[in-house]
């Protein structure tokens, strides 16, 4: 009886120890507060993991992963932050085929990778704050903003420094591009404009949209983007903890503040398109955090959510910090995470259906 008593009681102390990994709903610290969705029993999407999907030569390694997009080929390009930024393509197989823009100028600090509905790949680079678009074959067609004369990431400024009003032509740490289908150009201007910022389809600027703040048109890290198949745009306003959707005169349409903090948001091509957003944990997530981080959502285009998968951790098949989603193919999303120096690709199946056991 003795040793049932010393038993249950270690049991009780283990739980309690643990209690600020596993606490209710009702007992969630502030930052856990922060990061757990406002969704709640949403049905998990059956998935799987493929396993070692990308390629590299033996000689070669992925440093952060920050983003990822696929062609109508089914060919993946990859924007890393390694030993220096670089762009790099990989067939429908995750066979490695090419860096492309090797010592090109404006890289210096990758963000993200974006493949527009002609097969021209777009990178949105932090550092140098141009966004660069490259034809097919891999040559420069078009640029957007102006690498800084001193060299690196422009200094932050001190608490209280007023605003400089936004440039058209000069971005301030730009963090995501997409398109309306009259093949506008839409800029999340990111970090530190705070702004969405509008260009014709041959770089001519037409108007922008925000600046710091938590009102509604107002933005605390705009950090993804994407439009859909009427040219409504969706803005991951990261700090702000909602998505806002603005219509292609950049007028707001929407916001939805149900999924947590997004990082990332992709649409998926087609007649039926969904909205994906992820709940992504913060970089070196501690591990009180990773309990109510890590999901990824799957919405209507109105918000309604659909379905969730996968969670924060380290493991295959969990998320470390996701920082950009692809989802060209509905039944297929391929995650770029950068701290966990990886790619991860999955494949979807219906609700209901499980996923196949390997």
């Amino acid at each position: 009886m003795r040793r049932w008593t010393s038993f249950c009681f270690l049991i009780a102390a283990a739980l309690l120890l643990a209690a600020p990994y596993f606490a209710p709903a009702q007992n969630l610290t502030p930052a856990q507060k922060k990061l757990k969705a406002k969704a709640e029993n949403v049905p998990e999407i059956p998935l799987e993991l493929v396993t070692n999907f990308f390629k590299l030569p033996d000689d070669q390694y992925l440093g952060e992963s920050i983003g990822v997009a696929t062609n109508s080929k089914g060919h993946y390009f990859i924007y890393e932050r390694g030993r220096q930024t670089r762009l790099i393509e990989f067939d429908q197989t995750g066979k490695f085929l090419r860096f492309i823009g090797e010592g090109l100028y404006g890289f210096v600090f990758a963000h993200v990778v974006r493949v527009d509905k002609d097969d021209n790949i777009w990178t949105v680079d932090e550092g140098s704050n141009m966004v660069i678009k490259f034809n097919p074959e891999g040559r420069v067609t078009l640029l957007l903003g102006r690498r800084p004369e001193a060299h690196g990431i422009p200094a932050t400024p001190a608490p209280g420094t007023p605003e400089p009003p936004a440039q058209p032509y000069v971005f301030n740490r730009p963090t995501d591009v997409t398109w309306d289908p009259a093949g506008d150009i839409f800029v999340s201007d990111g970090y530190g404009n705070a702004r969405v910022a509008k260009y014709d389809k041959n770089g001519r600027f037409v108007k922008s949209l925000g600046r710091l703040g938590t009102a509604p048109g107002e933005f605390n890290t705009p950090h993804s983007i994407a439009a859909d198949a009427k040219g409504n745009v969706y803005v991951a306003d990261r700090g702000n903890g909602r998505i806002q959707v603005l219509d292609s005169d950049l007028t707001l349409r929407a916001i939805y503040d149900h999924v947590g903090v997004p990082w990332a948001v992709c649409i998926t091509p087609g007649p039926h398109q969904y909205l994906y957003s992820s709940n992504s944990n913060p970089n070196n997530t501690p591990p009180d955090l990773l309990t109510v981080s890590g999901e990824v959502y799957k919405m209507e285009l109105d918000g309604t959510v659909v379905g969730k998968f996968g969670k924060g951790g380290k493991l295959p098949g969990e998320f470390s910090t996701i920082h950009e989603l692809d989802c060209r193919n509905d039944n297929e999303v391929t995650v770029a995470e950068i701290t966990g120096y990886r790619v991860q690709k999955f494949r979807m199946f219906p609700p209901g259906q499980a996923a196949p056991r390997r």
